[in-house]
């Protein structure tokens, strides 16, 4: 399961984008605390903080206690908006969590035991589809990352939703199909994807204009002539 993390926070006496651009010039970020039937909490939070826990690499699927006012509030991170150049966040908003609830969140896979599969030892390659599983989880049980074992798998082999062992408390988001989360391809099929890649970007070239290019080639050659 992800680390729980801890958040300080103030509460927001106004709202408004006038009342959060002081708050952003004085280091700190607007958010919201909302959900479990209850009204929106404004708080603002310490921005090299919430920067520090965004650095983390998890922060999103991670149990957030913000703690405000002697109270402590369990809730799970649900979106950080950025600014658009210099990438600092400016609003974030936070799932308050009942008891017994359950969350959609994206968890990262991880492919354990790659020694023990064939496929990968006669020099296959790796290719994965999904980085992420998109997955329901009991709130207090939001596992950090999915391992998938690759024993036994050899080149042309596929490896499936349905044949991942997902924690207790946790189930795929997407049930309508058995989706594909790797396959197991050969290095040449890969060369040779990227070769038809390659001929299809040089295709998409009109003729005129490689017809230019070598017009501009021969009044080149002429002028340096006269020269």
């Amino acid at each position: 399961m992800s680390d729980a993390l801890t958040l300080p926070a103030e509460a927001r006496e106004r709202a408004g984008k006038g009342a959060s651009r002081q708050l952003r010039r004085d280091g700190r970020v607007p958010a919201v605390i909302y959900g479990g039937k209850e009204e929106p909490t404004l708080i603002h939070v310490e921005a090299k903080e919430l920067i520090k826990q965004l650095d983390s690499g998890h922060f999103m699927n991670s149990i957030v206690e913000i703690e405000l006012g002697g109270k402590k509030f369990r809730t799970l991170p649900k979106d950080v908006a950025l600014h658009p150049v210099t990438d600092r966040p400016e609003h974030a908003d936070f799932l308050r969590l009942s008891k017994g609830a359950k969350v959609e969140v994206q968890v990262p896979v991880v492919f354990t035991h790659e020694e023990a599969s064939p496929g990968l030892k006669k020099g296959g390659v790796l290719n994965i589809v999904r980085h992420e599983l998109e997955l329901v989880c009991d709130a207090d049980k939001i596992p950090s990352e999915i391992e998938i074992d690759v024993t036994g798998k050899e080149v042309g082999d596929s490896i499936h939703i349905s044949e991942v062992a997902l924690p207790a408390g946790s189930e795929s988001a997407i049930t309508d199909r058995d989706f594909t989360i790797a396959t197991l391809v050969a290095p040449s099929a890969l060369k040779k994807s990227e070769g038809d890649t390659t001929s299809a970007d040089a295709a998409d070239v009109p003729a005129t204009e490689q017809d230019a290019g070598e017009g501009d080639e021969e009044n080149t050659e002429e002028e340096g002539g006269e020269d």
